[in-house]
């Protein structure tokens, strides 16, 4: 039986709680009136300036990628619980040792989708070296959510490329630590889903989604809906891992049972290679990479 919720406590936690970690010294956080109001913490972080932080989280991230010359951004989504391919194997390993077959299985699913790790890691980093070659306003930057699995995952393939990358990384009730392969002064951190997302669309040319869970489908069809709704510019919608989208959700079920029109699932397409993707985006913007 679930528990029995209060009726009077706030659908949002407090900006105040989640704010505290952030500070070695707790006592800053105690309120001040001698403060100015801009340099007060604890009147910043008050129900009624919800506003004035929506402001800031626009603007620091935007301020800062526009300094970095970064203005196009191929975004990568993916389940946060693939591990890189050598992880898997020496899990496998010790899973096999061990004779449970529970653990067993586990670790085979692991390197099942260590693949999708693999892939996200070998197409950012041909995104990373081909656009090196380009001009600085067609340079298109990987950006991902910041965490693990197959977010760092693109990153690292950045890195390995010798280009910086993005990260919007989110605070949770269990901690989300940036991966190690971002570029620290690219690597942001949002109290508010919504101004999360928005920065993902506002540079985005193109998005890959590989297999997920909640999260992915939530930005994933998030775009969906806003490319449908002509909120935004069409962009290339990518569901790498054509197996698993096609047993995760019958498209097609949407157009005969009319919630879709026919058109609309072209607004998308799956592929399985990093080759695959890339060649789809250079398509779509006619880029002149060799």
């Amino acid at each position: 039986m679930q528990s029995i919720q209060d009726l009077h406590a706030p659908s949002l936690p407090p900006a105040w709680a989640e704010t505290q970690t952030e500070f070695h010294d707790a006592g800053l956080l105690e309120p001040q009136a001698s403060r100015l109001a801009f340099a007060d913490p604890e009147f910043l972080l008050r129900r009624e300036t919800r506003g004035i932080r929506f402001q800031l989280e626009m603007l620091k991230p935007d301020l800062a990628q526009t300094e970095a010359k970064i203005e196009h951004t191929v975004v990568v989504f993916g389940s946060a619980r693939f591990p890189d391919m050598a992880t898997a194997q020496a899990q496998l390993h010790a899973a096999t040792q061990s004779g449970l077959k529970q653990d067993v299985t586990q670790a085979e699913t692991g390197v099942r989708n260590a693949k999708h790790y693999e892939n996200a890691r070998v197409f950012a980093r041909l995104v990373a070296q081909t656009c090196s070659c380009l001009p600085d306003d067609e340079k298109l930057f990987i950006c991902t959510g910041g965490g693990p699995g197959i977010m760092e995952a693109a990153n690292r393939g950045a890195q390995e490329a010798g280009a910086p990358s993005v990260a919007l990384n989110i605070v949770l009730p269990h901690e989300q630590r940036p991966n190690p392969y971002v570029t620290p002064e690219l690597s942001f951190k949002f109290h508010y889903f919504a101004l999360r997302k928005m920065h993902f669309m506002m540079r985005a040319k193109a998005l890959v989604a590989f297999p997920g869970g909640f999260g992915t489908l939530d930005e994933l069809f998030e775009v969906m809906t806003l490319v449908q709704t002509r909120k935004s510019r069409p962009v290339p919608i990518l569901l790498f891992g054509t197996d698993y989208w096609k047993r995760l959700i019958n498209m097609d079920v949407l157009v005969e049972e009319g919630m879709i029109s026919p058109d609309d699932l072209k607004l998308f397409s799956y592929v399985d290679t990093p080759e695959a993707a890339w060649q789809v985006i250079c398509d779509f913007y006619q880029l002149n990479v060799v």
